[in-house]
This record gives C-alpha cells, structure tokens and sequence, in this order.
C-alpha cells in the first residue's frame, strides 16, 4: 500500500509543471490584450530612443511581439505548398527570420507615429476550437478608427498568431501574392525571393496604405 501511495504521490509530482503550464497558458484575447499592453509600455518608455534607432525597436518587438507569432505557419502559407515544398530546411528557416524583420518593419515606422490615441480590444469570442479571432479597433492621429482582426490558431497547446486584418486588408494574402509575383520576376529563384523579401515587404507596406488612403477619402 504505501509503495502504491509512494508511486501515486511521484506521478502527481511529476505532472504538476504540466498541469501549471495548462493552467498559465493564457487565452487568446488575454495573449492579445497582455502583448499590447506590453508593446505600448515600451512604446511609451523607449519612444526616443527607437526613432533615433529603429533596429532597437525591431529588436523589442522581436522579444516582445516574436514568441506569439507562428512565424514557421504563416511563412509556409506565404509560400504556399507550391513553393514551401521545395524549399530545403535552411531557406525555410532564412525566410522565417526574414519574415519576422519584415513584419516589425512592416508596423514599425507606423508605431512610432502612434501617440496613445486609443486602441481598444473587443470582448472576448469563443475559443473552444483551435482557431479564433481577436478584434481591436485603433484610433488614428487623422481621428479614424481602423478595425484590427487578429487570426490565432493554437500550436503546442498555446495560442499564436497566424494572420491580421487591418481595416480590411488581408496580410497574410498580401504577403502571397507578393511572394507569388517576387517568384515570377525572379525567375522561380527561390534565394533571390527570400533574400530580397525586405523590398517586396516594403512594396506591400506601400499597398497596404494605399488602399488604407482611399478607403478613408
């Protein structure tokens, strides 16, 4: 009996950091609202010093913003099946990184011009499945609300963040297509398109407020 007790007693043991990390796991809207509030801080403490020296800021919203994002998901949907399939270990892991450096490029510039004008999250929705939404409405210094539609999926047991949609435009389709006409010109060369994704980000950052501009006229 007490060898039974004993056994009983190290199994509980040893699933008690299991049953922490289920029970600190936050939910979807918490991951959302915990890493804004996070960002914003910063934001608000560092300012300054990321507009003299925006790679610092890239390098917050890395540590920040990085360890929520599926950055293996999202770069393989950007890709598409067509082109992730043949892509060794290594570019998958370069575009990955290179991804990542895009998005924060991507926010970076226009967070810095974000003076807590006002970012509000939507209630909570349901998040029995593996995948669900997280809606923000931002303020922007024009007075303009812009919607903010967060998609996460749950990886590992933990919610990431696979796409966003600002002001109805689709990120995630954005970065395909661009991916897909940077493939075109370039040939099929799959280096090329990796390696130079920080322009075609930047082409589609320019998309992006081009489409933002006349949706607000």
């Amino acid at each position: 009996m007490i060898s039974t007790l004993r056994r009983g007693l190290l199994v509980l043991l040893a699933a008690l950091p299991l049953m922490a990390n289920a029970v600190a796991a936050p939910s979807a809207h918490e991951l959302v609202q915990d890493t804004t509030n996070r960002l914003l801080a910063d934001l608000a403490a560092n300012r300054e010093k990321y507009k003299q020296d925006p790679q610092d800021f890239y390098a917050a919203l890395n540590s920040i913003v990085g360890p929520v994002v599926d950055a293996e998901g999202i770069s393989k949907s950007i890709m598409t099946v067509k082109y992730s399939r043949k892509a060794t270990p290594e570019q998958m892991k370069t575009f990955e990184e290179n991804f990542k450096k895009g998005l924060f490029q991507f926010y970076g510039n226009a967070l810095l011009e974000y003076n807590n004008q006002g970012i509000t999250v939507d209630p909570a929705k349901d998040e029995s499945g593996e995948r669900t939404s997280v809606g923000m409405t931002v303020k922007g210094s024009n007075g303009a609300v812009y919607p903010v539609s967060y998609t996460l999926e749950k990886v590992g047991g933990e919610w990431k963040l696979r796409n966003v949609i600002i002001n109805g435009i689709n990120i995630g389709k954005l970065f395909r297509d661009q991916f897909a006409d940077a493939m075109q010109r370039n040939g099929n060369d799959l280096d090329k398109t990796i390696n130079g994704w920080a322009g075609e980000v930047a082409k589609a950052k320019e998309t992006a407020e081009q489409s933002t501009e006349k949706q607000t006229q």
